[in-house]
């Protein structure tokens, strides 16, 4: 398959696909998990000592029903294996996870390439039922398994100057095929503002479903900020940079009048190309369910004080 830049792809095809869904209808029907009946199953991440990691609910979670696991792995963005929703399941086995390390860099007191094992030493995961919201007009309600970014950060000492957070995703065209094509500026890259990154909601997630996270939804760790669109949780994280100045983030580069820095879940700010005040919440129904979207995907009371002030529709 021939892979177009973003600016090429008809919005029809970034969209929910009926034939697509129905096509999946089976397997989802087939592979149903509700509400936490999957949770407790095999996690095979361990710490630097070999240590099995301790799991515990979260209080963050919501109530609403997840999203069936066959949903959840077979239709995602991950533009590093290929741009249609099926393809980082059909293509993301060619991603060897271990061993994986992390670069930490910039402003902090602890820069150093550390292993996930040493990133998860001594951290408690936790269980955390998110809403996400996809600015293509879909959402689901997803089961992860994780440790606050903050943990991560107060390790590392952060200096006075940092100010941000970018992250990167690993590039090996050889394992992702995706980065073959000029689709997007690779590797893909992604920010977070220091306060955002600290708030309790943002997760390092290394698990969904209560087992070891699939290549296709990110592996090995990937970010989840559950009151920004999708495209903010940058996948299979190589390096995090902290620094003084704003980080450039991939689709801001590549369509920056349709995807801002700062990327909240605000449906009052309408897609240059279509109305973002509704969305497909795709559940164990056959193509999903249409309801309002929500200011900051929910999460207001959370994290709405972190925009006291400023204009959200320009600062999208």
């Amino acid at each position: 398959m021939l892979l177009r830049r973003s600016t090429d792809i008809k919005s029809s095809e970034i969209t929910d696909k009926k034939d697509y869904l129905n096509r999946r209808s089976l397997i989802a029907s087939a592979g149903l998990l509700a509400g936490g009946a999957a949770f407790g199953l095999a996690f095979d991440i361990k710490d630097a000592q070999g240590a099995a990691l301790t799991t515990v609910k979260s209080p963050f979670s919501t109530s609403d029903a997840p999203t069936p696991k066959t949903k959840i792995t077979t239709y995602n963005n991950f533009y590093e294996f290929g741009t249609d929703k099926e393809d980082p399941s059909e293509n993301a086995g060619s991603l060897k996870t271990a061993p994986w390390s992390i670069a930490i860099e910039g402003e902090c007191a602890k820069p150093a390439t550390y292993t996930l094992e040493d990133i998860l030493k001594g951290e408690t995961l936790e269980d955390r039922v998110y809403r996400h919201r996809c600015v293509e007009r879909w959402s689901m309600i997803i089961p992860w398994v994780g440790f606050p970014l903050a943990n991560l950060l107060k390790r590392i000492e952060p200096t006075s100057s940092a100010k941000y957070v970018a992250f990167e995703t690993l590039y090996d065209p050889k394992q992702m095929p995706g980065q073959r094509e000029k689709v997007l500026e690779w590797p893909y890259a992604e920010g977070l503002r220091m306060d955002e990154a600290m708030n309790p909601l943002t997760l390092l997630a290394v698990g969904l479903y209560g087992e070891t996270l699939p290549n296709q939804d990110g592996a090995p760790i990937r970010l989840v900020v559950p009151w920004k669109y999708g495209f903010k949780g940058i996948k299979s994280i190589v390096k995090i940079r902290l620094q003084a100045e704003q980080p450039k983030t991939a689709w801001n580069i590549a369509a920056p009048r349709e995807y801002g820095f700062y990327s909240n879940v605000n449906p009052n700010h309408d897609h240059p190309r279509w109305s973002q005040k509704k969305e497909m919440r795709l559940d164990s129904s056959r193509l999903g369910t249409m309801i309002d979207t929500a200011m900051f995907n929910g999460y207001g009371d959370q994290v709405a004080s972190l925009y006291a002030g400023m204009d959200l529709d320009k600062n999208f």
